[in-house]
């Protein structure tokens, strides 16, 4: 009997020393400092909707999902979104406060010396390469130098695996092949254009009433926005759009906005246009893409924006954004 009770306990005991099979989902907690009204963390990989976590009144949470695989996915708050990396097994948490949505996120636990660096490395693309490394090709060769030089350093701070940074090496080989193929087709589009009789817009549908044409504007400078409704990046454009139709108010200049969306969305267009109060003059195009205007000015993505002289003469085809103070520079270069 005592053999027995011996030989019981030998395998109960090698029993509990089993290791636990890993788990097939990932514990995911953190807290949320100045959280929105709605209290809703999404995450998402790509444009797919993997699971919503309600925060506490307090802006912590902890909750877990199960992934279909390893990778890289996106944590979203309040119109706000970063890069975070989990796999099934990750016991993962992360804090971040909302007024400094990228700058405050910091990531403990499974793979988070992935997601530091992806926030680290988003952080350094957005310093190093924004507004004035797109002034042209030599300021920009100049600031992306500088930042393959401190993303290397990034990467040696993480020792991270090659299967993880290679396509993040990737990324930078496009990126850099984006810009110089940009300011390619920029230096062409000035080249073709600048100086030169601006292509007109006939009869545009006027959000106000009626119709409007380039022509009806001679005589005034005007700065076009090529938008859509759908398009992200130029809905962001319109608060500093509105700052600077307020600050040029009563000057020699109008603000025209042509939306290229689908004709069967022109009701989307005349919502946008109210809910969001837009001024200047809005314009919806007589064909979208295919429009004469857009064709002949070469957009292929937008917002694009242009400005025209007083005489119908192009001064940019390819104007500063209303976010950029570079805007503002040739607008007063102009005398206007």
């Amino acid at each position: 009997m005592k053999k027995n009770i011996l030989l019981f306990c030998s395998v109960a005991f090698l029993a509990s020393c089993k290791p636990e099979p890993p788990k097939d989902y990932v514990t995911l907690s953190g807290k949320i400092t100045n959280p929105n009204d709605d209290l809703i963390l999404e995450i998402r990989k790509g444009k797919d909707y993997l699971k919503t976590i309600t925060l506490k009144e307090d802006g912590s949470f902890s909750d877990t999902l199960k992934l279909v695989e390893e990778g890289k996915y996106f944590l979203i708050h309040n119109k706000e979104n970063a890069s975070l990396y989990l796999a099934n097994g990750d016991i993962t948490s992360f804090t971040l406060n909302t007024k400094e949505f990228d700058e405050t996120l910091k990531f403990e636990g499974g793979n988070a010396d992935k997601s530091n660096f992806l926030i680290e490395n988003y952080l350094l693309n957005e310093t190093l390469l924004g507004e004035s490394a797109s002034e042209n090709v030599i300021a920009f060769t100049k600031q992306f130098d500088l930042y393959k030089e401190q993303y290397n350093e990034l990467k040696a701070k993480y020792k991270l695996d090659t299967s993880f940074t290679n396509p993040e090496d990737q990324n930078i080989d496009d990126t850099e092949g984006y810009y110089l193929e940009y300011f390619k087709k920029k230096a062409n589009l000035i080249k073709e254009f600048a100086g030169k009789p601006s292509a007109n817009f006939n009869n545009y549908e006027n959000y106000r009433g009626g119709t409007t044409s380039l022509s009806d504007l001679k005589g005034k400078y005007v700065y076009v926005d090529i938008w859509a409704t759908w398009c992200g990046p130029c809905k962001a454009e319109i608060p500093a759009l509105k700052k600077v139709e307020k600050a040029y108010e009563g000057k020699n200049i109008e603000f025209v906005s042509i939306s290229v969306d689908d004709l069967k969305d022109k009701e989307a267009w005349k919502a946008m246009v109210a809910d969001k109060e837009l001024g200047g003059i809005q314009l919806f195009a007589d064909n979208s893409w295919e429009s004469d205007f857009t064709k002949t000015f070469k957009v292929n993505s937008i917002p694009r924006f242009l400005l025209i002289d007083p005489n119908g003469n192009v001064v940019s085809p390819d104007a500063p954004r209303p976010s950029s103070a570079k805007l503002l520079e040739m607008l007063d270069a102009q005398n206007i």
